[in-house]
């Protein structure tokens, strides 16, 4: 069987790629307490090869490398750690660092302009790439992610990071933290948001560096990291005579368990010294929405780089710096999602509302617009599909439960809260869970969640979605600036929210500061346009339509994106104009 690289390049990873740490082990590290800082200080931010050499791959039928180049940016001292927000779709995107004074932190805002928007620090890298007789064969630069892939390089480093695992490129995000953990590396790899570059089969010389507007803001030095690459060509036929008696979930490089059956991600496989970082799966393609997919999950989010294999640093030093409390119910990446499976059994007693933070549903404008037709299965059609997303503004999680009664199809559903120490307080009957077995689903769907409009320039309904039922998954951090943000929400891909066939109950949960992203590919979402005349027209994505979820603010529930129908019947056409300063469909 042909292996996809491509494919596998591109894989749709909702979950953040979970970081692993590993401890280092080197000679000399000497532990020293410090001084309580008397100044506004920053971290001691230093650019690392983690190997001499890698080898990298070519492939023979689509020629192209990807620079993973084992390259880290490492923190000493204290944490980088960056807020990256924006007022509204009319205000650019700003940028705050978060500095040690006197055992406090302090925001410092860095330059206008410095992000342009919430995937990572554009043009951080700085690649060179020389031939063997010394000829330069490539220039390139590079974003940075500083959530990416990253470990500890150091024993007594914290256990784990307190930031996110990605960045976000959801074009509508309003809030992100980025960081680099102190003790702790990132790697400054751009996986697969980066494009391929093509050389032959041979030896060259990589000298990997920071920008100098880089240097000069988080006070790092000009060092450049050099490594030796070794690129080899290799061919699907040699790839066949190898792994044909292997299964396709046990290659090396390949991500196991994103078949159709929606298992969860397992960690990266056969990550040595100076191998690629194991390939992604392509996101599933665009489509009218009219027809099945196999996108095994909501969000558009792209594969992370892979975690740290070792840490690695010649020269090592410990300080114990003051840093930011761990409090309970702020946003400084302390919170944790609770377990999500369900109880035991369907509540008792009367219902009620308690008086308690209850979470806040918002939706994004839609995106990701696209026209298509019915294809081969329904002939004659135009439809217009589309991304969208609904998410939790908090101050609380919205924490939804079905319970199936033995022998009926669906599941009654129920929504709970909790006080401010995590008790369930209370419950409400909220609707049902019904089980969807078309591909690209095959799981359970919360009923009522969000509804889809088309509406016209006078803001009247003119075609309705189909689609109204949802697994709620935490595919996409939208803010997680706001209050009670969980920077590491559990259910963030089918598997872990959406239950089997077979369950008798499951339990769906949208965190604080995460949405749920639906692309544009999925079955059933989308508008038949085919009778519907030219001119200006709303999506409309509207959150809880029937009220029957219990939020703090039932006002901020739609969403309306602008665009203009044109063409004929079999080539129609969409115009969809900047949102505010939002300029992406």
């Amino acid at each position: 069987m042909t292996r996809r690289r491509t494919a596998r390049l591109r894989r749709t990873l909702l979950a953040g790629i979970t970081a692993i740490a590993v401890t280092a082990v080197t000679a000399g590290i000497v532990a020293a307490a410090q001084e309580p800082a008397k100044a506004a200080t920053g971290p001691e931010l230093s650019l690392v090869a983690a190997t001499t050499s890698v080898t990298l791959t070519t492939w023979k039928e689509e020629p192209g490398v990807y620079l993973d180049l084992g390259t880290y940016l490492i923190a000493e001292g204290t944490p980088l750690e960056l807020k990256v927000t924006r007022k509204s779709y009319k205000d650019p995107v700003t940028v705050t660092q978060t500095v040690y004074e006197g055992g406090k932190t302090k925001a410092k805002k860095l330059p206008t302009g410095t992000v342009k928007d919430f995937s990572g620090l554009p043009g951080f890298s700085e690649i060179t790439l020389t031939d063997k007789a010394g000829k330069k064969v490539l220039t390139r630069s590079e974003s940075f992610c500083p959530n990416n892939a990253s470990g500890r390089v150091r024993p007594d480093a914290p256990s784990t990071s307190k930031y996110p695992e990605s960045c976000s490129t959801n074009p509508f995000t309003l809030g992100s933290v980025w960081g680099v953990e102190k003790g702790w590396a990132a790697n400054t790899y751009a996986g697969s948001y980066t494009e391929p570059v093509q050389l032959s089969a041979g030896t060259y010389t990589a000298k990997v560096g920071v920008a100098k507007k880089y240097r000069d803001l988080f006070g790092i030095a000009d060092e450049a990291a050099t490594v030796k690459v070794t690129v080899v060509e290799r061919s699907d036929e040699d790839e066949e005579s190898t792994t044909e008696a292997v299964p396709r979930s046990a290659k090396a490089g390949e991500h196991a368990g994103h078949g159709a059956g929606h298992q969860a991600p397992t960690a990266h496989a056969g990550h040595g010294p100076g191998h690629a970082p194991a390939p992604a799966e392509a996101a599933a393609p665009v489509t009218s929405g009219a027809g099945p997919s196999y996108n095994v999950g909501h969000g558009p989010l792209k594969a992370a780089p892979p975690a740290l294999p070792w840490a690695l640093k010649k020269k090592q030093t410990s300080a114990l710096s003051p840093q930011a409390g761990d409090i309970g119910g702020q946003t400084d990446g302390s919170r944790q999602a609770p377990a999500l499976k369900p109880l035991s059994k369907r509540p008792a007693g009367r219902p009620s509302v308690p008086d308690v933070p209850k979470p806040d549903l918002r939706s994004l404008p839609a995106y990701g617009i696209t026209i298509g037709d019915g294809g081969k299965d329904i002939p004659g059609k135009d439809y217009l599909a589309f991304s969208a997303n609904v998410w939790n503004a908090g101050p609380a999680q919205l924490v939804v439960d079905g319970f199936r009664s033995p022998g009926k199809a669906n599941m009654d559903a129920f929504q709970y809260f909790y006080d401010a120490k995590g008790k369930q307080v209370g419950y409400t009957p909220t609707g049902t869970m019904e089980w969807d077995p078309r591909p690209g689903h095959v799981h359970w769907h919360f009923t009522d969640f969000a509804s889809y409009r088309l509406l016209k320039a006078d803001k009247k309904e003119a075609v309705r979605s189909g689609k109204e039922a949802f697994c709620l998954a935490n595919t996409d951090a939208i803010d997680y600036t706001v209050k009670n943000a969980n920077w590491h929400p559990y259910n963030t891909d089918l598997a872990t929210a959406c239950g089997e066939e077979n369950s008798i109950s499951v339990r769906e949960v949208l965190d604080v500061g995460s949405g749920d992203t639906y692309t544009q590919d999925l079955p059933g979402q989308s508008f038949d346009i085919t009778g519907v005349p030219n001119g200006t027209y709303y999506i409309q994505v509207l959150a809880n339509p029937e009220k029957r979820l219990k939020e703090t603010n039932l006002d901020n529930n739609s969403a309306l994106r602008k665009i203009v129908l044109g063409g004929k019947p079999g080539k129609r056409t969409v115009t969809v104009p900047a949102h505010d300063l939002v300029n992406a469909n």
